[in-house]
């Protein structure tokens, strides 16, 4: 049986509207076709809160802050709505130990006093707790008394500024909850030493978004415009995963086509002024809504991550959003699993000559090869992912609590 008309709050990692597609945000909307979900927002710091404060993400939570009779935004979904939390202060200057765990647990007095209201005055009960990713509030679950607790983990944790703390607040959150729900099968191997009821759910995508590139009358994305031919894009974070020496050998070798990595652009790891190739371009990011645009653009789409021992545990949204919009696929070989759900339809090369072999070949594209992806798309929709998702809740459920689940 799957889940329906259970409450759930999800405490997310992700804000609900950022500049890019979340996995966190994503399974929220779906599981909120059938279920109550309430997508609890990433707490802003005190830091946050005077940063931000003239932008229109301040603005949209100004509101709700500090108040507990208002402090959820409605959606365009009935089912969904969004949890604001008072902010907290900021601790991740500290060092690991006691102060710093004292601190986080009054992060956690704070955000949990909010959430204790929200489910009194919205009459929530026996509700599903997932923690998508915010593994900086590890013990958060203890506060409200869900019926089941899960961890739901999206990327290894990789970042100097979440690796200071994160690595033991994750260990300690995958010990603490009923159940952990992986994107990739290392992640889901590694949590499983610490939590046996562990399991592994890809990644997917919204291919009827994606999918929206195929339209012959959709005008290409405005920023691709003057942008010489064939373009060899990539759409997504410009941050550690690339493999910038890859990167840089296949624009050298390439100067016959344009290469435009379309995104925000950390320059801890990328400094526009220091990659001044003619043939490379960076406009920067644009919205979820102009993606079919943008890869209606490309000829080829590429995933030009590092091959390292973070790397494997990655399974990129970008993967089936690239297959679903019919754009030929090339990847570095960084996580061996993502052949098991691609086939044939996507290159996979282990250096920047078998890429630009493999670019030259899918410039040779046919509308075969084109329906091989869109059918591997198919079968990799959200709509596939959160049915196993709700199916393995309810087992869950059932398991904890006999065949006599308990309601929503």
């Amino acid at each position: 049986m799957s889940l329906k008309d259970q409450h759930i709050i999800i405490f997310s990692q992700m804000q609900f509207d950022g500049a890019l597609e979340s996995t966190n945000y994503t399974m929220a909307k779906h599981l909120a076709k059938d279920n109550y979900v309430y997508y609890v927002d990433r707490p802003y710091t005190w830091r946050d809160y005077i940063k931000f404060k003239n932008t229109p993400g301040f603005r949209t939570r100004k509101l709700h802050f500090f108040s507990s009779k208002n402090s959820f935004i409605e959606t365009g979904i009935p089912n969904l709505k969004i949890i604001i939390t008072p902010p907290v202060p900021s601790i991740n200057m500290l060092p690991e130990g006691k102060l710093y765990r004292l601190a986080l647990k009054l992060n956690e007095l704070i955000v949990g006093a909010r959430l204790k209201k929200v489910i009194k005055r919205l009459h929530i009960k026996n509700f599903i707790y997932i923690n998508s990713y915010n593994f900086s509030f590890p013990t958060l679950h203890k506060l409200i008394n869900p019926a089941l607790t899960v961890y739901h983990c999206v990327d290894p944790i990789i970042e100097p500024y979440q690796t200071k703390h994160g690595l033991i607040s994750e260990d300690i959150l995958v010990k603490n909850v009923d159940m952990v729900i992986s994107t990739s099968k290392e992640l889901r191997n590694k949590k499983a030493l610490l939590n046996q009821n562990s399991y592994f759910i890809p990644n997917a995508a919204n291919i009827s978004h994606s999918q929206k590139a195929l339209d012959p009358d959709l005008p290409e994305a405005a920023i691709l415009a003057g942008i010489k031919r064939p373009i060899i894009g990539y759409f997504g974070a410009i941050e550690r995963r690339i493999d910038y020496d890859l990167l840089k050998q296949l624009v050298e070798t390439n100067l016959d086509k344009s290469f435009v990595f379309v995104g925000p652009v950390d320059r801890y790891y990328m400094k526009e002024e220091d990659h001044k190739a003619p043939n490379l371009y960076l406009p920067g990011p644009v919205p979820y809504e102009l993606l079919p645009a943008v890869l209606k653009g490309f000829d080829v789409a590429i995933i030009p991550f590092k091959k390292d021992e973070v790397s494997n545990n990655i399974f990129p949204l970008k993967l089936f959003e690239y297959l679903g919009s019919g754009r030929p696929v090339v990847s570095t070989d960084f996580n061996p699993d993502l052949k098991d759900f691609t086939f044939d339809t996507v290159s996979y090369c282990k250096n920047a000559q078998a890429f630009t072999k493999a670019i030259e070949i899918s410039l040779l594209d046919t509308p075969a090869l084109q329906q091989k992806r869109l059918a591997i798309a198919a079968d990799n929709t959200w709509e596939h992912r959160i049915i196993e998702i709700k199916e393995l809740l309810q087992i869950n459920l059932d398991r904890k609590y006999g065949s006599k689940t308990v309601a929503g």
